[in-house]
């Protein structure tokens, strides 16, 4: 099996893959001005309200109406995003409002849909503190990626040119990156989705289970330079891919049949997170296997220094 071969293949099916997410980042910015992504309370301030209806469930428009009779100049609750919670309860997101103007919106929604109303959750975050997360959350990812890259510079240090392993799994990592949030940007343009606190955990997991997949191709790459000392080393990592193949597939398809299973079973207030979740392992396992190692294969041969030569016949 040579996977190595069709290595330009698989970077232009990555590109295929990162260009619309790109595409729609700038379409939320055009959009809403604030970022490439809607942005949840944990990021930008504001207050979540859940509540669950014991009788007839009033429609997504009748609660933005009620927010906007509370709207004042001084407490602008204009434009909340409701989203269904099951069959029975909303999630309301707004500006951030009291207690006191909680309690009299509840009051009216039992007076004016003749349902008794039960507070879920109530949650309210300042700009100031969404501000605090956001820088948070950058030094987090550059924190991250420092120490990968460190990390692996050292463990690889008894093989020649060791820093190219801690770039390639930088490499492949950015990928997973771009992937994830170019899947919330056009979850959040398609279906107004937000990226909160638990998008940023999903994210950062899906770093954590994209290096350790790539470390585990690259160790076997590691442990083959030894032993095939003389074999080309395109051949010696195109067999390191191979033997490896089955241990990352298998170890990763047992994360994601949960992950599926909990997207189709685990509620609605999860079902956000575990489908970032989902498609940062799927494209985890793709980088580790057909980008990062090839990486390493075009770094030894430097084909850079190709792609722009004229041909021979030319």
């Amino acid at each position: 099996m040579n996977i190595i071969k069709n290595r330009y293949l698989y970077f232009l099916i990555s590109l295929l893959i990162i260009v619309p997410g790109i595409v729609f980042m700038g379409l939320n910015w055009s959009k809403t001005k604030e970022g490439p992504l809607p942005l949840g309370i944990d990021f930008r301030g504001g207050s979540l309200l859940e509540v669950q209806f014991d009788g007839k469930l009033p429609t997504t428009e009748d609660i933005t109406t009620l927010y906007t009779d509370f709207s004042t100049a001084e407490q602008p609750l204009l434009d909340p995003i409701v989203q269904p919670l099951g069959e029975t309860a909303y999630s309301i997101r707004s500006k951030t409002m009291t207690d006191e103007t909680k309690g009299k919106i509840v009051s009216e929604m039992e007076s004016r849909f003749g349902s008794k109303v039960t507070v879920l959750n109530f949650t309210s975050v300042s700009a100031s503190v969404g501000a605090e997360v956001t820088v948070a959350a950058g030094y987090a990812i550059f924190i991250a990626a420092l120490a990968i890259i460190i990390y692996i510079w050292w463990a690889f240090r008894s093989v020649e040119h060791a820093y190219r392993y801690g770039a390639a799994a930088i490499f492949a990592m950015l990928h997973d990156v771009f992937v994830v949030v170019g899947t919330e940007a056009i979850l959040g343009y398609v279906l107004g989705w937000e990226a909160d606190a638990l998008f940023l955990t999903a994210l950062l997991t899906v770093i954590g289970f994209s290096v350790h997949d790539t470390i585990v191709v690259f160790d076997r790459v590691r442990e083959n330079s030894r032993i095939y000392r003389r074999v080309e080393y395109e051949t010696m990592v195109n067999h390191s891919i191979v033997q490896s193949l089955d241990r990352s597939i298998n170890t990763q398809l047992t994360v994601m049949f949960t992950l599926f299973a909990l997207v189709l079973f685990g509620g609605d207030t999860i079902r956000h997170f575990v489908i970032i979740l989902l498609v940062g392992i799927l494209s985890g396992t793709y980088s580790s296997i057909f980008n990062a190692a090839p990486i390493l294969v075009v770094w030894e041969n430097r084909e850079w220094t190709k792609w722009f030569r004229r041909s021979a016949a030319a």
